[in-house]
């Protein structure tokens, strides 16, 4: 699944409670010897906000500045941060989760 494909999806706890839309995708970069690639680490879910966020508040290279870094605690105020290791499924148009809601952290 693509990236853009989970932008906007509604996310259900493992109890069928509703967490939020996915509003960002959290990444690391990581470098081998023959190339450079990207590893999904999390979703930032919000109850609140449009799904619209994505790389709102970082530069081409991925680096905060101290404008966007204080942009992005007004944006993500009150987002949840899903562990990819939490997301059970995300194929059906929505991401189910192997966690209870309030065992996700605030971003």
């Amino acid at each position: 699944m693509s990236l853009t494909a989970l932008m906007g999806q509604s996310v259900w706890d493992v109890h069928g409670v509703w967490v939020g839309h996915v509003v960002d995708v959290r990444v690391v970069r990581t470098r081998s010897e023959s190339m450079q690639s990207h590893t999904v680490i999390g979703l930032v879910v919000s109850a609140r906000r449009a799904p619209f966020l994505l790389g709102m508040t970082r530069d081409r290279q991925g680096r905060w500045g101290w404008l966007s870094e204080l942009l992005a605690r007004v944006v993500y105020a009150g987002c949840t941060f899903v562990p990819w290791e939490s997301v059970d499924s995300s194929d059906t148009g929505e991401v189910h989760l192997k966690a209870m809601r309030k065992e996700l952290t605030r971003v």
